[in-house]
């Protein structure tokens, strides 16, 4: 089955909306410096693959483990793997958006405070 024209310029375009897969997609590929053939090898799939997954609505909310599923199902790749790029990406959006309030660099700081208190105990 040959791919249809248009999907590489659909996939490119999912890029720049951010309820779409291939916007996360990129972001993560960001993140981790990595191509596209890169990103398709992590997840075992195609490029064309991961084209195809990059026209789906990004899983959230309290069904995400189900969405990534049928995705991942319907396009022929793990599961896991697919869950872990989006987990990585959460986590890293996630601090982001606490480092943008500040709450995590006072996280950090008592992370910080608490490793200094465990230094100063005595060893047993």
């Amino acid at each position: 089955m040959t791919n249809p024209e248009w999907l590489e310029l659909a996939a490119r375009r999912s890029k720049s909306e951010a309820w779409m897969l291939g916007h996360a997609f990129d972001k993560y590929r960001q993140l981790e410096g990595m191509s596209e053939e890169g990103l398709a090898k992590e997840l075992g799939c195609s490029v064309e693959t991961l084209n195809w997954m990059a026209l789906c609505r990004r899983p959230e909310g309290d069904h995400f483990n189900e969405q990534v599923t049928a995705i991942a199902e319907r396009h022929g790749v793990d599961d896991y793997l697919l869950l872990q790029v989006l987990g990585r990406l959460k986590v890293v959006e996630v601090f982001q958006a606490s480092s943008a309030d500040g709450s995590a660099q006072q996280g950090g700081m008592l992370m910080a405070a608490q490793d200094r208190e465990r230094d100063d105990e005595p060893q047993t």
